[in-house]
């Protein structure tokens, strides 16, 4: 007669601290092309807060990234470190920019034309490449498979150090090419090539390869995936930074629009399926009114414990198209920057209090969405 396997034990898990000691909080990043500038901003803002402590991190794509500076950062000089670390990897970002030295000569700079109508200008230009390659594959645009983000992260991320950090805990998400099913990568052994992985768009980027296995963006399968914060981080609070828009607020037309759109809807999927069921477990939950049980499976104990956040960037970037995610100046990202940090100014100032005590973001509207 075949033993009954008992569910595997997870790591104790500490209740958040109260308010004016360090209190546990895990982050959800979302991945979202350079429009992940606007998630460096808001991790800036809550590195500020000292009273804040990052359990863990689930990141995908450009989420990844920032989750790779900010551990690597955290074990080379503390918070002042991970700041340091991630707005380092996103001037990187902008001075790989093909047009970086157009953005940046001194006849430019002297007309203080950095930002919105640079912009303007550069952007018939950036669409008319993409246009010109959009009919061939990376294969044929790229045989060398040459990926300048590979030497940006090898440049400003210490990977020796994100695997051994022990002030944060990193989970990477990954989608595998031959079954479609998502793989999250174990920080203690994290390499350039899986946060790659994690970050490869299809149509830019020959798939990357890791242990024999084919792997695209993370963000088809999970962007960000939640249950490794679940079952196994020491936090009951979880913020979500959202980067690709809900809503939009009228149907699109134009093919490339219409793309967007997919795109869009794509890499929102599997967040929403994940919240569903997050929020359809809890409710099931809720209605055996037995709060506080002892259940024989510790799932069931942290989706009860779970508390909600949410920033939402993906409201004030849904301005700007989804095709300014390619664009890398300095200057764009650099706004970004703004946006995010002032958005976790704002959501610090109105649910600092909530943390440790209950969720600001009502998960059930997953339930209708």
């Amino acid at each position: 007669m075949a033993t009954r396997r008992k569910p595997a034990t997870r790591p104790n898990r500490r209740p958040a601290r109260p308010t004016g000691d360090h209190q546990l909080i895990d982050l959800a990043l979302q991945g979202g092309g350079s429009h992940g500038a606007f998630t460096w901003g808001v991790l800036d803002r809550l590195l500020d807060d000292e009273t804040l402590e990052i359990a863990a991190i689930s990141g995908t794509s450009a989420g990844a990234m920032n989750a790779v500076a900010l551990a690597a950062g955290l074990m080379d000089g503390g918070r002042a470190g991970a700041q340091r670390v991630l707005r380092r990897f996103w001037q990187r970002v902008a001075e790989a920019s093909p047009f970086h030295h157009l953005e940046n000569n001194p006849f430019n700079t002297l007309l203080g034309s950095h930002t919105p109508w640079m912009q303007a200008l550069l952007a018939p230009w950036q669409q008319a490449a993409q246009l010109a390659v959009s009919p061939y594959s990376p294969y044929q645009l790229n045989p060398l498979n040459l990926n300048p983000l590979r030497d940006i992260l090898v440049e400003t991320v210490d990977f020796e150090r994100v695997c051994a950090c022990h002030k944060t805990r990193l989970y990477i998400a990954a989608t595998q090419v031959r079954t479609g099913a998502l793989r999250v990568f174990d920080q203690s052994a994290l390499t350039p090539d899986m946060v790659l992985a994690s970050a490869c768009l299809p149509r830019l980027f020959q798939a990357v390869e890791i242990d024999g296995e084919a792997y695209w963006d993370g963000g088809y399968a999970g962007n960000p995936s939640l249950m490794p914060l679940i079952t196994d981080s020491p936090a009951d609070d979880l913020l979500l930074v959202q980067i690709n828009p809900r809503e939009r607020a009228r149907a699109p037309t134009r093919t490339s629009d219409i793309l967007d759109r997919i795109d869009e809807v794509t890499f929102n999927a599997s967040l929403l399926k994940e919240l569903r069921s997050i929020a359809l477990l809890k409710r099931l939950i809720e209605e055996e009114g037995r709060p506080g049980h002892h259940y024989r499976n510790p799932l069931f104990q942290r989706v009860e414990a779970l508390r909600l956040h949410l920033i939402d960037g993906g409201a004030s970037l849904s301005t700007l198209g989804a095709g300014s995610k390619t664009q890398t100046s300095l200057a764009f990202l650099n706004r970004l920057h703004d946006l995010g940090h002032a958005a976790a100014d704002q959501w610090l100032g109105e649910h600092r209090p909530d943390i440790g005590q209950r969720s600001s973001h009502d998960i059930f509207q997953a339930l209708d969405q």
